[in-house]
């Protein structure tokens, strides 16, 4: 497992920063970040958000959680004031664009479609579902189903 204070030195280093120019960068003592890299001191919460936010990266991945850089917490996590406060304007790091969700068109003569009801008719979770069940028909338990719903 990889540590939080390695995470912190690699993402740095990918920068091409100082251990002083990142301290500067964040607002915070010159020494501050040395002590996170080398395990001496533990970034606290607020600290350890201005470092995600200032990589990029999902607290998750900082801690040495997951190897996703981009989690769906760092998603969730962008929409909240302080993190975007915590990011240094000339600094910030390009995000990569969500990826599209499938088109989901509501075709309801009765005018009270629901979201599920437009998703069952969408093509894409159509062609979700039928790649899920010819998946399943080539197992041993999918033959015994066919078998048994034959009967």
């Amino acid at each position: 497992m990889v540590t939080m204070a390695k995470r912190i030195e690699t993402l740095r280093t990918e920068k091409g920063l100082s251990r002083a120019q990142l301290s500067a960068a964040l607002g915070l003592n010159r020494m501050a970040c040395e002590k996170f890299e080398t395990g001496r001191q533990t970034p606290t919460q607020e600290q350890q958000k201005k470092l995600a936010a200032f990589f990029g990266v999902s607290l998750s991945y900082l801690k040495g959680e997951t190897d996703d850089k981009t989690s769906m917490e760092s998603w969730l996590n962008d929409s909240m004031d302080g993190v975007r406060s915590a990011r240094p304007a000339a600094a910030a790091p390009a995000r990569r664009p969500a990826p599209a969700a499938p088109q989901v068109v509501a075709q309801s003569g009765g005018g009270s479609a629901t979201f599920s009801d437009a998703l069952l008719k969408s093509p894409a979770f159509k062609s979700v579902v039928q790649e899920a069940l010819r998946e399943l028909l080539k197992t041993e338990e999918g033959k015994r189903l066919i078998q048994n719903a034959l009967r």
